[in-house]
C-alpha cells in the first residue's frame, strides 16, 4: 500500500524529491487516529503470537533529524505492546567501552531473541550519519592499516552484511526514517523555547546541529541508498504532520508483522490428553 515510501534498493532515493508534508492516505487527523487504533489492536494481537511462537525476531529502527518525533511516535504506536518480549534501546553517544569495540558491537548486543521485538531509537546508523558529518572516525583508535577514506564505504558494506546475517538467522530489520522539513523543525524548536513545559526538550546542541542540515540530508540519502535491500528495507515517512506520520508508522509495523505470519503454537493430541487430566484434577479441587 505504501510502496512509494519504501526503498529496497530497486530505486534510488533523492531525498529532496520526497515530500515531508504528504497526507494522501488519511484525509484528516480524526480518520488517521481511527485507522491507527485499528492497527494497534492488530499489532498487539500479532505480537502475542510472535512471542508465543518464538520463531522469528524483529528490529524496528527509527532515525530522524532532531524534533522529528521519534520518541512520541514510539510511545504512540508501540505502547500497545506487552512489555514481555519488547525492548527499546536508545543509541546515544558511544561510551568509552563501546568505542573500544567494533562499531556494530553495541547493535549486536541489542539484537532480540526469536519471538521478541527490539526498538532502536537511533541505531548503528549513527556511525554513518553523525559519524560521517562530523568525521568522528578520524579521532577514534584504529589500526595503522585502516585507510580513513575507506571507513564510511566499508561501514555501509558491514551494515548490509550484518543485517543480511540477521535475516538469515530469523531476525528481520525494518528501518524507518522520519522525514522532517527544515521549516517544521524550526517551528518545533520555537515551541520548545516558548512553552515552559517543553523547555527541557531544547538544548544549544540542537541548534548547533541544525547548522549541518544539508550535510545530514546528504548523509541520510547516502546511507539509505547504500543499505536499502529487499530483506531490510528503508521507509521514508513524511513527518511534518505528527498524526499522519504515526499512522503510517503503525501501517508499516502492522504490515511487517502480518508478513511474518506469526501464529500460536499448535497443541498436539498428546498434550491435549494431558490437559484433560489436569482439568479433571482441578475440577476435583474446586468441588472439595
Amino acid at each position: 500500500m505504501y510502496k512509494h515510501y519504501r526503498y529496497d534498493g530497486s530505486d534510488k532515493l533523492v531525498l529532496a524529491h520526497e515530500p515531508t508534508d504528504d497526507t494522501q492516505y488519511a484525509k484528516d487527523r480524526a480518520s488517521a487516529e481511527k485507522k491507527m487504533a485499528h492497527n494497534l489492536a492488530k499489532i498487539n494481537e500479532m505480537q502475542m503470537k510472535l512471542y508465543a511462537e518464538k520463531k522469528e525476531g524483529v528490529i524496528f529502527v527509527f532515525q530522524a533529524m532532531d524534533a522529528a518525533g521519534k520518541d512520541g511516535t514510539i510511545r504512540a504506536v508501540l505502547s500497545c505492546l506487552s512489555p514481555h518480549g519488547v525492548n527499546e534501546r536508545p543509541f546515544k553517544a558511544p561510551s568509552s567501552d563501546e568505542l573500544a569495540h567494533d562499531f556494530l558491537w553495541r547493535a549486536a548486543k541489542a539484537v532480540p531473541a526469536k519471538g521478541d521485538i527490539a526498538i532502536f531509537n537511533r541505531s548503528h546508523y549513527e556511525d554513518v550519519l553523525i559519524g560521517k558529518v562530523k568525521q568522528l572516525y578520524l579521532h577514534q583508535a584504529k589500526a595503522d592499516r585502516i585507510d580513513p577514506d575507506d571507513i564510511i564505504s566499508n561501514r555501509y558494506k558491514d551494515i548490509v552484511n550484518f543485517e543480511s546475517y540477521l535475516y538469515h538467522n530469523s531476525v528481520r530489520i525494518v528501518k524507518i526514517f522520519l522525514h522532517l522539513s527544515k521549516e517544521e523543525q524550526a517551528r518545533r524548536f520555537l515551541s520548545r523555547i516558548e512553552e515552559p513545559d517543553k523547555n527541557w526538550k531544547f538544548s544549544a546542541s540542537d541548534y548547533e546541529e541544525r547548522k549541518y542540515w544539508k550535510e545530514y540530508q546528504k548523509a541520510f540519502e547516502d546511507c539509505i541508498n547504500h543499505t536499502a535491500v529487499k530483506e531490510a528495507p528503508w521507509y521514508v515517512v513524511p513527518a511534518d504532520h505528527k498524526w499522519y506520520m504515526r499512522y503510517i508508522v503503525s501501517e508499516i509495523i502492522k504490515e511487517t508483522l502480518q508478513d511474518m505470519k506469526p501464529k500460536y503454537p499448535e497443541v498436539t493430541d498428546e498434550r491435549r490428553a494431558e490437559f484433560a487430566g489436569y482439568q479433571q484434577e482441578l475440577l476435583k479441587e474446586l468441588k472439595k
